[in-house]
């Protein structure tokens, strides 16, 4: 295997991370090991300060291409190569529409507890959590617990796509309180464009894999190669079963 045709790119929560944690020692030190024999991405549906608070400060310096808010942000070498708007996209008016159906959506929802930021405004996306950003690590085990029964966030996904379904949005249901939601095509495939020509084979390793996650489109794409992981220990393993 030639390094420089191989790309391995990771998910973040639940990949290199548990969700919302910090990434080990043990899984940045082997990260670095593995930049050794392949090149290494990460892309994730987070702006980079989050992903940044998991995966070290130097986040973008550490890795050869990193992939914020699925690579509608992206680095490479260090080095901003793209910045793609959300806001430039739909326009003001599309975005009150939405974001005012969908507070008054959370307003009346019924769930044990409600906490405050109901919708992240990102750079290539809106992040909509119905219990709230402001939970604590606590409150987010609870809710994700809660919404495996409950099936809040589906339901409301499916109430949206079809309400708005002239915007050509897609919903992704990622992490344990939220889901994204940004234009079609805006997945996280659209970080393929800054790499799909420099190699030959692209690797991507992510947990929310099934249809309707955040990690479906890519690991399906025809682009690439995915492998579907279930924990970082799990990312490890497979990491060097594969180019070890």
């Amino acid at each position: 295997m030639v390094k420089n045709s191989t790309i391995a790119l990771f998910d973040v929560d639940g990949t290199l991370t548990l969700p919302r944690k910090v990434a080990t020692q043990e899984m940045l030190d082997f990260l670095q090991e593995l930049r050794k024999v392949v090149v290494v991405g990460v892309v994730g549906g987070s702006d980079l300060s989050k992903i940044s608070e998991q995966l070290g400060k130097s986040t973008i310096t550490d890795y050869d291409y990193v992939f914020s808010e699925n690579g509608l942000v992206a680095y490479k070498d260090g080095k901003l190569v793209g910045n793609t708007s959300l806001k430039s996209f739909l326009g003001d008016d599309k975005l009150k529409e939405f974001i005012n159906f969908t507070l008054h959506y959370i307003a009346d929802l019924d769930i044990p507890i409600k906490r405050g930021t109901f919708i992240e405004f990102r750079s290539g996306m809106l992040n909509v959590s119905p219990i709230g950003r402001n939970c604590s690590q606590e409150e987010r085990d609870e809710f994700e617990r809660f919404d495996k029964v409950a099936k809040v966030r589906e339901t409301m996904v499916s109430v949206l796509r079809g309400k708005f379904a002239h915007f050509d949005l897609t919903f992704s249901i990622g992490g344990q309180i939220s889901f994204d939601v940004f234009p079609r095509g805006w997945d996280k495939t659209y970080c393929l464009q800054y790499v799909e020509k420099e190699f030959t084979e692209i690797h991507f390793f992510g947990d929310k894999t099934f249809k309707g996650g955040n990690d479906f489109e890519i690991f399906s794409s025809s682009k690439t190669i995915g492998h579907t992981v279930t924990s970082p220990e799990d990312t490890i393993q497979q990491c060097k079963a594969l180019f070890f």
